[in-house]
Protein backbone atom coordinates (compact mmCIF):
# COMPACT_ATOMS: atom_id res chain seq x y z
CA UNK A 1 0.00 0.00 0.00
CA UNK A 2 1.20 3.42 -1.00
CA UNK A 3 2.16 6.15 1.70
CA UNK A 4 -0.52 8.96 2.83
CA UNK A 5 2.15 11.54 4.47
CA UNK A 6 4.88 11.63 6.37
CA UNK A 7 3.27 14.16 8.51
CA UNK A 8 0.28 13.30 9.35
CA UNK A 9 -3.58 15.74 8.44
CA UNK A 10 -3.94 16.21 12.11
CA UNK A 11 -0.52 17.46 12.88
CA UNK A 12 -0.69 19.80 9.63
CA UNK A 13 -4.23 20.67 11.13
CA UNK A 14 -2.32 24.35 12.05
CA UNK A 15 -0.95 25.01 8.69
CA UNK A 16 -4.01 23.42 6.77
CA UNK A 17 -6.04 26.26 8.53
CA UNK A 18 -4.50 29.11 7.42
CA UNK A 19 -5.18 27.84 3.67
CA UNK A 20 -8.29 26.68 4.61
CA UNK A 21 -9.60 30.59 5.28
CA UNK A 22 -9.94 32.02 1.84
CA UNK A 23 -12.07 28.21 1.48
CA UNK A 24 -14.31 29.48 3.91
CA UNK A 25 -14.46 32.97 2.46
CA UNK A 26 -15.52 31.05 -0.55
CA UNK A 27 -18.47 29.33 0.45
CA UNK A 28 -20.38 32.34 1.82
CA UNK A 29 -19.20 34.55 -0.99
CA UNK A 30 -19.83 34.53 -5.07
CA UNK A 31 -21.48 31.67 -6.17
CA UNK A 32 -22.46 29.62 -3.02
CA UNK A 33 -24.24 32.08 -1.48
CA UNK A 34 -27.31 30.37 -2.62
CA UNK A 35 -26.59 27.42 -1.31
CA UNK A 36 -27.55 29.22 2.16
CA UNK A 37 -30.70 30.42 1.29
CA UNK A 38 -33.27 28.52 0.17
CA UNK A 39 -32.01 25.12 1.96
CA UNK A 40 -36.36 25.52 2.96
CA UNK A 41 -38.24 26.19 5.92
CA UNK A 42 -38.28 24.23 9.52
CA UNK A 43 -41.27 24.13 12.20
CA UNK A 44 -40.19 26.28 15.02
CA UNK A 45 -43.39 26.52 17.22
CA UNK A 46 -46.84 27.95 17.69
CA UNK A 47 -47.97 31.70 18.52
CA UNK A 48 -51.63 32.84 19.12
CA UNK A 49 -53.41 34.25 15.89
CA UNK A 50 -53.23 37.77 15.46
CA UNK A 51 -55.49 39.77 13.09
CA UNK A 52 -54.56 40.10 9.24
CA UNK A 53 -52.10 36.54 9.85
CA UNK A 54 -52.74 34.00 6.46
CA UNK A 55 -55.51 31.96 7.65
CA UNK A 56 -53.36 29.09 5.70
CA UNK A 57 -50.92 29.18 8.85
CA UNK A 58 -53.56 28.40 11.37
CA UNK A 59 -52.89 25.06 13.36
CA UNK A 60 -55.98 23.45 13.35
CA UNK A 61 -55.26 20.62 15.91
CA UNK A 62 -53.47 23.03 18.12
CA UNK A 63 -56.55 25.44 17.65
CA UNK A 64 -59.04 22.60 18.72
CA UNK A 65 -57.33 22.22 21.80
CA UNK A 66 -57.02 24.78 23.22
CA UNK A 67 -60.20 26.49 22.06
CA UNK A 68 -59.05 29.41 20.20
CA UNK A 69 -56.55 30.40 17.31
CA UNK A 70 -53.07 29.59 16.79
CA UNK A 71 -50.58 29.45 13.66
CA UNK A 72 -47.54 27.73 12.90
CA UNK A 73 -44.49 29.82 12.98
CA UNK A 74 -41.28 28.61 10.61
CA UNK A 75 -37.74 29.69 10.32
CA UNK A 76 -35.76 29.72 7.25
CA UNK A 77 -32.93 27.13 7.51
CA UNK A 78 -29.78 29.03 6.19
CA UNK A 79 -26.95 26.67 7.44
CA UNK A 80 -25.20 25.02 4.65
CA UNK A 81 -24.39 20.96 5.34
CA UNK A 82 -21.69 19.36 4.43
CA UNK A 83 -20.63 15.48 3.46
CA UNK A 84 -17.92 14.10 2.01
CA UNK A 85 -17.92 10.02 0.13
CA UNK A 86 -14.08 9.47 0.40
CA UNK A 87 -12.73 6.63 -1.20
CA UNK A 88 -9.93 4.63 0.79
CA UNK A 89 -9.92 1.55 -1.87
CA UNK A 90 -6.71 -0.07 -3.36
CA UNK A 91 -6.85 1.81 -6.42
CA UNK A 92 -6.30 4.74 -4.64
CA UNK A 93 -2.61 3.68 -3.46
CA UNK A 94 -1.22 3.12 -6.72
CA UNK A 95 2.67 4.08 -6.50
CA UNK A 96 3.59 5.96 -9.52
CA UNK A 97 6.90 6.57 -8.17
CA UNK A 98 8.63 8.72 -5.87
CA UNK A 99 7.92 12.35 -7.90
CA UNK A 100 4.26 11.71 -7.31
CA UNK A 101 2.09 11.15 -4.41
CA UNK A 102 -0.73 8.53 -4.41
CA UNK A 103 -4.13 9.30 -5.12
CA UNK A 104 -5.55 8.62 -1.61
CA UNK A 105 -2.51 11.48 -0.30
CA UNK A 106 -4.37 14.30 -2.42
CA UNK A 107 -7.40 13.38 -1.82
CA UNK A 108 -6.89 13.38 1.92
CA UNK A 109 -5.14 16.95 1.38
CA UNK A 110 -8.39 18.36 -0.63
CA UNK A 111 -10.98 16.34 1.81
CA UNK A 112 -9.12 18.07 4.88
CA UNK A 113 -9.34 21.62 4.22
CA UNK A 114 -13.46 21.36 2.81
CA UNK A 115 -13.41 19.95 6.67
CA UNK A 116 -11.36 22.75 7.61
CA UNK A 117 -13.25 25.82 6.35
CA UNK A 118 -16.30 23.76 6.97
CA UNK A 119 -15.32 24.16 10.76
CA UNK A 120 -14.83 28.28 10.12
CA UNK A 121 -18.43 28.66 8.98
CA UNK A 122 -19.75 26.77 11.28
CA UNK A 123 -21.16 24.47 8.62
CA UNK A 124 -21.96 20.72 10.10
CA UNK A 125 -19.82 18.42 8.60
CA UNK A 126 -20.74 14.39 8.10
CA UNK A 127 -18.50 11.68 5.88
CA UNK A 128 -18.47 8.08 4.21
CA UNK A 129 -14.98 6.06 4.21
CA UNK A 130 -14.91 3.01 1.83
CA UNK A 131 -13.35 0.43 -0.20
CA UNK A 132 -14.45 -3.25 -0.40
CA UNK A 133 -16.75 -2.01 2.41
CA UNK A 134 -17.88 0.81 4.33
CA UNK A 135 -15.86 1.39 7.02
CA UNK A 136 -16.92 4.38 9.22
CA UNK A 137 -19.96 6.82 8.44
CA UNK A 138 -21.40 9.62 10.66
CA UNK A 139 -23.80 12.53 10.16
CA UNK A 140 -23.04 15.93 9.70
CA UNK A 141 -22.01 17.80 12.71
CA UNK A 142 -20.21 21.16 13.50
CA UNK A 143 -17.62 21.81 15.88
CA UNK A 144 -13.91 21.12 16.55
CA UNK A 145 -14.14 17.79 17.57
CA UNK A 146 -16.22 16.67 14.38
CA UNK A 147 -12.85 18.23 12.59
CA UNK A 148 -10.31 15.99 14.45
CA UNK A 149 -12.80 12.82 13.99
CA UNK A 150 -12.28 13.28 10.00
CA UNK A 151 -8.61 14.48 10.23
CA UNK A 152 -7.84 11.16 12.28
CA UNK A 153 -10.21 8.72 9.91
CA UNK A 154 -8.18 10.48 6.60
CA UNK A 155 -5.32 9.86 8.52
CA UNK A 156 -5.86 6.74 9.83
CA UNK A 157 -6.95 3.53 7.57
CA UNK A 158 -8.75 0.13 8.88
CA UNK A 159 -6.23 -2.32 9.24
CA UNK A 160 -7.73 -4.86 7.55
CA UNK A 161 -8.36 -3.44 3.93
CA UNK A 162 -11.03 -4.98 1.80
CA UNK A 163 -10.76 -5.29 -2.17
CA UNK A 164 -13.05 -4.19 -4.39
CA UNK A 165 -15.16 -0.60 -4.20
CA UNK A 166 -18.64 0.09 -3.15
CA UNK A 167 -18.99 3.50 -4.26
CA UNK A 168 -22.26 2.69 -5.46
CA UNK A 169 -22.94 1.48 -1.58
CA UNK A 170 -21.60 4.70 -0.35
CA UNK A 171 -23.82 6.87 -2.40
CA UNK A 172 -26.77 4.75 -1.10
CA UNK A 173 -25.60 5.39 2.41
CA UNK A 174 -25.10 8.70 1.69
CA UNK A 175 -28.99 9.71 0.83
CA UNK A 176 -29.72 7.69 3.65
CA UNK A 177 -27.99 9.65 5.68
CA UNK A 178 -28.79 13.41 4.37
CA UNK A 179 -32.28 14.35 5.62
CA UNK A 180 -31.62 18.60 4.23
CA UNK A 181 -30.30 19.47 0.85
CA UNK A 182 -26.49 19.30 0.87
CA UNK A 183 -23.36 19.83 -1.05
CA UNK A 184 -21.71 16.72 -1.33
CA UNK A 185 -18.22 16.29 -2.21
CA UNK A 186 -17.76 12.56 -3.80
CA UNK A 187 -13.55 11.95 -3.98
CA UNK A 188 -12.72 9.10 -5.82
CA UNK A 189 -10.55 7.55 -8.90
CA UNK A 190 -14.57 5.86 -9.74
CA UNK A 191 -12.42 2.29 -10.62
CA UNK A 192 -15.83 1.10 -10.04
CA UNK A 193 -19.48 -0.29 -10.67
CA UNK A 194 -22.71 0.72 -9.96
CA UNK A 195 -22.47 4.34 -9.15
CA UNK A 196 -23.66 5.97 -11.84
CA UNK A 197 -27.93 5.41 -10.71
CA UNK A 198 -26.67 5.92 -6.88
CA UNK A 199 -24.34 9.16 -7.92
CA UNK A 200 -27.40 10.87 -10.02
CA UNK A 201 -30.41 9.97 -7.04
CA UNK A 202 -28.28 11.65 -4.52
CA UNK A 203 -27.74 14.76 -7.00
CA UNK A 204 -31.49 14.81 -7.13
CA UNK A 205 -31.77 16.18 -3.63
CA UNK A 206 -28.27 17.75 -3.01
CA UNK A 207 -25.67 19.69 -4.82
CA UNK A 208 -22.75 17.43 -5.68
CA UNK A 209 -19.24 17.78 -6.55
CA UNK A 210 -17.98 14.75 -8.20
CA UNK A 211 -13.67 14.75 -8.30
CA UNK A 212 -12.04 12.23 -10.21
CA UNK A 213 -8.78 11.66 -9.13
CA UNK A 214 -6.24 10.64 -11.91
CA UNK A 215 -2.21 9.49 -11.63
CA UNK A 216 0.42 9.05 -14.68
CA UNK A 217 -0.43 5.42 -15.02
CA UNK A 218 -3.85 7.38 -15.83
CA UNK A 219 -2.67 8.80 -18.82
CA UNK A 220 0.37 7.29 -19.99
CA UNK A 221 2.26 3.69 -19.27
CA UNK A 222 6.16 3.40 -18.99
CA UNK A 223 8.33 1.20 -21.39
CA UNK A 224 8.91 -1.59 -19.62
CA UNK A 225 8.63 -4.47 -21.65
CA UNK A 226 6.11 -7.11 -20.97
CA UNK A 227 5.15 -6.63 -17.37
CA UNK A 228 2.55 -9.00 -15.57
CA UNK A 229 0.11 -6.09 -13.88
CA UNK A 230 -2.40 -6.89 -11.02
CA UNK A 231 -5.69 -5.18 -10.15
CA UNK A 232 -5.63 -4.44 -6.41
CA UNK A 233 -9.69 -4.40 -6.66
CA UNK A 234 -10.00 -7.83 -8.01
CA UNK A 235 -6.62 -9.25 -8.20
CA UNK A 236 -6.83 -10.34 -11.66
CA UNK A 237 -3.32 -10.85 -13.16
CA UNK A 238 -2.42 -10.27 -16.72
CA UNK A 239 0.73 -9.76 -18.84
CA UNK A 240 0.38 -6.70 -20.35
CA UNK A 241 2.95 -4.89 -23.26
CA UNK A 242 4.10 -2.03 -22.18
CA UNK A 243 7.12 -1.30 -25.05
CA UNK A 244 4.52 -1.51 -27.62
CA UNK A 245 3.45 2.06 -29.07
CA UNK A 246 -0.04 0.60 -30.48
CA UNK A 247 -0.57 -0.81 -26.86
CA UNK A 248 0.37 2.37 -24.98
CA UNK A 249 -1.77 4.89 -27.07
CA UNK A 250 -4.57 2.59 -26.66
CA UNK A 251 -4.00 2.57 -22.72
CA UNK A 252 -4.35 6.50 -22.82
CA UNK A 253 -7.46 6.82 -25.46
CA UNK A 254 -9.26 4.21 -23.46
CA UNK A 255 -8.24 6.17 -20.16
CA UNK A 256 -9.25 9.41 -22.08
CA UNK A 257 -12.97 8.00 -23.19
CA UNK A 258 -13.85 6.70 -19.70
CA UNK A 259 -12.73 9.94 -18.17
CA UNK A 260 -15.17 11.36 -20.67
CA UNK A 261 -18.09 9.02 -20.12
CA UNK A 262 -18.03 10.14 -16.32
CA UNK A 263 -17.49 14.00 -17.30
CA UNK A 264 -20.35 13.65 -19.58
CA UNK A 265 -22.92 11.72 -17.04
CA UNK A 266 -22.13 14.19 -14.43
CA UNK A 267 -22.56 17.25 -16.75
CA UNK A 268 -25.67 15.48 -17.62
CA UNK A 269 -27.34 15.22 -14.83
CA UNK A 270 -26.41 18.66 -12.46
CA UNK A 271 -23.50 17.34 -11.13
CA UNK A 272 -19.90 19.22 -11.16
CA UNK A 273 -17.30 16.94 -12.88
CA UNK A 274 -13.87 17.48 -11.39
CA UNK A 275 -10.65 15.90 -12.95
CA UNK A 276 -7.82 16.24 -10.23
CA UNK A 277 -4.06 15.31 -10.73
CA UNK A 278 -2.31 13.83 -8.29
CA UNK A 279 0.48 16.81 -8.55
CA UNK A 280 -2.59 19.41 -8.52
CA UNK A 281 -2.40 21.50 -5.78
CA UNK A 282 -5.63 21.26 -3.95
CA UNK A 283 -6.30 24.81 -2.87
CA UNK A 284 -6.16 26.14 -6.38
CA UNK A 285 -8.41 22.68 -7.54
CA UNK A 286 -10.94 24.23 -4.21
CA UNK A 287 -10.57 27.57 -5.35
CA UNK A 288 -11.67 27.35 -8.74
CA UNK A 289 -14.41 25.13 -7.85
CA UNK A 290 -15.75 27.72 -5.21
CA UNK A 291 -15.49 30.14 -8.31
CA UNK A 292 -17.20 28.20 -11.23
CA UNK A 293 -19.68 26.48 -8.69
CA UNK A 294 -23.18 27.44 -9.71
Amino acid sequence: MGYIDSESLVKKASFLRIQAQSLAEGMKNGNFRSLYRGQGVEFSGVRDYIRGDDVRSIDWNVTARMGRPYVKIFEEDRELQIFIVMDTSASMFVDCGSRYPVKYQAAANLAALVVLAAEMNGCPVGAVFFDGKIHFSCVPQSGKERTMLLLTHLDKLPKQRVNGSVLGNALIGASNILRKRSLVFVISDFRSAGWETPLIQLAQKNDVIALRLMDEFDRMLPSLGSVTFKDLESDIKMVLPTSSVHFREEWKNRSEAIAWRWRETCLKHGIMAQLLNVSDDPLQVLTHIFGEKK
